[in-house]
């Protein structure tokens, strides 16, 4: 059964070996320094571990007292509650840098702020209830003065309101560039069971009260002023009208008990977009405000804050072997050596080998095979030296097909069929250039030959592969040549052949005319054809089909005809007697 055959079938790729020390030294040279770049890429990407990502927690704890001096108050101290204080998130701590301070506000009606230029005439200008984001309170609908000479809208709000808009220069809390903090990163690996701080054990009380970044890379505590220079930036432009900063801490593990290490690697740089000119908001600001109660009336003092955020962001892995990951990366790996096939062809194709030496090992390592569809037929006329390969049509007579290519008469058997010749007929001359095709033996024309026929000897035929003549111009039928008897026709010479082929023959030497028929057919396509061109089906001229066919006739006066693979197989046969 067909698919129990497919089951037991074992398909492999062919091999061309070849055999060159030059070749053969490139190959192994080749593959050293793959297998060198694989081995390298495995071991610094440590491709034979396992990975699995950091999971994290971060706490931060600023430490720093300055003194500002502010307007109306004088010099005034901020420790950590004040420029800290209840302003952290999750990850992230926040440190004033700088402040606005608009004091005694109360609940009251008071004249607008100005903004862009907007003023008002009289109460007309001013509508009644109408608030937006830019203002700081509700319109009474009425205008009144802002200063001597310009009027505003009156407002319902906390008055008096905040008069500036842009931070003090330089920041008030400029000191701030010596604040520390130090940052407690918790991480652990889930895969692996691994737990992880940024304080090592090694770390005591003694180790963080002298440790700097200068001089331990792996110290906890920061300095402000250092975080936000590795960042690329300076602190006293940044303070005033603050910014966003990240800290980036890096853990890339590697768990392997021989190689074990785990420890953080810190950088820095700035989030957000420092330039004003090119953010319509630039920098970092909020506002928040202290309440007391005044005479009965509560008051507040209003602070507008800028400063810098720090964000703490957390990203690694960790690494353990694995021997399946191994297998997986040597598995992806293997295909690397196809490069050293791929360059050695490309070499064998140029000129660092000559045309011959490529010709010959594109022959031996393509096979080239036709398409099963298309029927090439060889054709032979006595007329030209050439072979015509040309495509079976199942309309037009094949005398009229136009050759697809030409190709030259492999001559390897010519020698074959003269030996013959001589041993039977010595008195014969073999030289089929010098034989006059004048001279006619038994060859009888046809009175009415078809139109495809130029040398009046063809018989019709409605098959268009069968319609064939030995000539391409008009002139003398192969048929009259001496030669052709001599070759084609000559029993004695065909029972030879036969007999030199299977001379256990239980015929003993008497052969029926079907086989004598079948070898005259054999005979011509040795003579004609020589080595036919591969994929190829040699085509015998109608005349000569028909006087073989007289010569050795059918007892029943049935031919099977022109069929391609009968001629195939035809042609092995003449090139296995060869």
């Amino acid at each position: 059964m067909p698919c129990c055959d497919a089951l037991c079938q074992y398909d492999t790729n062919k091999l061309v070996r070849i055999q060159s020390v030059r070749l053969g030294s490139l190959k192994w040279s080749l593959n050293a320094a793959i297998l060198l770049f694989i081995c390298i890429l495995m071991l610094w990407n440590r491709k034979y571990q396992e990975f699995d990502l950091v999971v994290s927690s971060v706490t931060s704890k600023v430490k720093g007292v300055a003194q500002a001096h502010l307007p109306g108050d004088g010099d005034v101290v901020w420790d950590e509650v004040d420029y800290s204080g209840p302003w952290q998130d999750k990850n992230s701590f926040f440190v004033a840098t700088n402040v606005i301070v608009t004091k005694d506000q109360k609940q009251g009606k008071c004249p607008q702020v100005p903004l862009k230029g907007r003023y008002c005439h009289s109460d007309k200008d001013c509508e009644k209830g109408a608030w937006d984001q830019q203002k700081h309170g509700i319109q009474t609908g009425s205008c009144v003065k802002f200063d001597i000479l310009k009027k505003t809208c009156e407002v319902s709000a906390w008055c008096p309101i905040e008069k500036r808009t842009s931070p003090p220069r330089p920041a008030v809390l400029a000191a701030a560039e010596n604040f520390t903090v130090l940052i407690k990163n918790n991480i652990r690996f889930p895969a692996f069971n691994f737990i992880r701080r940024n304080i090592l054990p090694q770390m005591n009380d003694a180790y963080l009260r002298s440790c700097h970044r200068g001089n331990d890379s792996l110290c906890p505590i920061f300095r402000l002023g250092d975080i936000v220079r590795e960042a690329g930036e300076k602190f006293s432009e940044m303070a005033i009208e603050g910014g966003v900063i990240g800290i980036q801490i890096k853990w890339d593990c590697n768990l392997d008990r021989l190689m074990q290490r785990c420890l953080p690697t810190y950088s820095f740089r700035r989030l957000d977009e420092k330039e004003s000119n090119r953010t319509l908001y630039p920098g970092l600001n909020f506002r928040f405000a202290k309440y007391s109660m005044v005479n009965g009336v509560e008051e507040r003092i209003l602070y507008k804050v800028f400063g810098i955020r720090f964000d703490v962001m957390v990203f690694g892995q960790a690494g353990k072997f694995s021997f399946i990951q191994l297998i997986i990366y040597i598995g992806s790996t293997l295909s690397y050596y196809a490069l050293t096939t791929i360059l050695i062809d490309w070499l064998i194709g140029t000129s660092c080998y000559s045309a011959d030496v490529g010709q010959n090992y594109s022959e031996k390592k393509v096979e080239a095979i036709r398409d099963s569809t298309k029927c090439i037929l060889c054709v032979s006329y006595i007329d030209e030296s050439n072979l015509r390969l040309v495509k079976r049509s199942h309309k037009k007579s094949l005398q009229d097909i136009r050759a697809m290519s030409l190709q030259q008469r492999m001559q390897e058997d010519s020698g074959y069929l003269k030996a013959i010749i001589c041993l039977l007929q010595p008195d014969v001359d073999t030289n089929q250039d010098s034989q006059p095709l004048d001279r006619k033996v038994d060859s009888t024309s046809n009175p009415c030959p078809p139109s495809w026929c130029v040398c009046k000897c063809c018989a019709p035929s409605s098959v268009p592969q069968e319609q064939l003549c030995c000539r391409h111009s008009e002139g003398v039928c192969i048929t009259s040549s001496p030669l052709f008897e001599r070759l084609v026709l000559c029993r004695s010479l065909l029972e030879a052949v036969l007999l030199y082929k299977d001379p256990l023959s239980p015929s003993g030497g008497h052969f029926n005319a079907t086989d004598l028929r079948h070898c005259a057919y054999r005979q011509y396509i040795s003579w004609r054809f020589g080595v036919a061109p591969k994929d190829t089906h040699p085509a015998i001229p109608s005349c000569c089909v028909w006087r073989i066919r007289v010569e050795y006739p059918s007892p029943d006066g049935q031919y099977g005809g022109f069929r391609p693979a009968l001629m195939a197989s035809m042609q092995a046969c003449a090139d296995s007697d060869m």
